[in-house]
């Protein structure tokens, strides 16, 4: 039997009762649809699941994204987050999959630089370091209900501009080619997300460079007070792994970032699907 149990108050729900080798029944898929919508990120325990069923259980909430080009799994509907080589060996820490792990350690929205940005993303993990390597959320519809009603009314009508090549560079100049750069120009989201039912969002992370209408300093400063805010302890929920579990959480709804792991010594192999959105 489904069992839907909320983790905290803000954010988060385990999910249990459900054998994902078979994608789930329409009224099951429903019930998790509805959760996800209630709870922003879904934690499905002891799942082992294969690449063709994550990708079948992820189509139960929309078609998937494909990879971008330059990350692994590149054209495919998985994106591999990992710090190994094809052979297993852990590679060097200057290698790209590492400086990409590094990008993720920023609090972001999976594809907030694309013109119509992914509604969730799931998340499988397959071989995990020993301590560390922990996935954060961030409560973005709690904390914009908990600002005052005047800076409220004054965040509704800002737009944002979410700049991949920006943001990436930042943790490497050389970790956006210049052809990478051309296929996700600079596009702007709205800084507070109304799609859900349960409230508006904060819409803002690592992507989000600057502010229209403002000049960059004013902007940054505004963006990084506003995350500061979403991030405080009272908003957000620390994912620990094991092995075989799922996450699936809502990108209109929650920031997140991984946490570091000793990434030159220990394995970490992790598999994303991302349900694309409706333009």
């Amino acid at each position: 039997m489904l069992t839907i149990t909320p983790l905290s108050a803000a954010l988060a729900a385990r999910v249990t009762g459900l054998d994902l080798a078979t994608p789930p029944e329409p009224a099951v898929a429903a019930a998790l649809r509805a959760a996800l919508a209630r709870h922003s990120v879904l934690h499905l325990p002891d799942q082992p699941v294969t690449d063709a069923a994550q990708i079948a259980f992820s189509e139960i909430f929309g078609p998937l994204e494909s990879t971008r080009a330059g990350a692994d799994g590149a054209g495919s509907k998985l994106i591999v987050l990992s710090n190994l080589a094809p052979d297993g060996a852990i590679v060097a820490p200057t290698d790209r999959q590492v400086l990409n792990g590094r990008a993720n350690q920023s609090w972001h929205h999976d594809s907030s630089f694309k013109p119509v940005p992914a509604i969730a993303s799931i998340l499988s993990a397959r071989l995990i370091p020993s301590r560390g390597g922990n996935t954060e959320f961030a409560a973005m519809r709690a904390a914009f209900a908990a600002l005052d009603p005047a800076e409220q009314a004054r965040l509704r009508p800002l737009v944002a501009v979410h700049d991949f090549a920006w943001s990436r560079r930042r943790v490497d100049p050389a970790l956006v080619t210049d052809a990478e750069a051309q296929a996700h120009p600079p596009v702007r989201q709205p800084v507070v997300r109304d799609e859900n039912p349960y409230g508006p969002a904060l819409y803002l992370g690592a992507h989000a460079r600057t502010i229209d209408g403002m000049d960059e300093q004013s902007a940054r400063a505004l963006i990084d007070r506003l995350m500061a805010h979403a991030t405080a302890p009272g908003f957000t929920y620390s994912h620990a792994w094991t092995p075989g579990d799922i996450l699936v959480w809502d990108n209109r709804a929650v920031a997140h970032r991984a946490t570091p792991f000793a990434a030159t010594g220990e394995r970490r192999r992790m598999i994303r699907t991302t349900i694309a959105g409706a333009a």
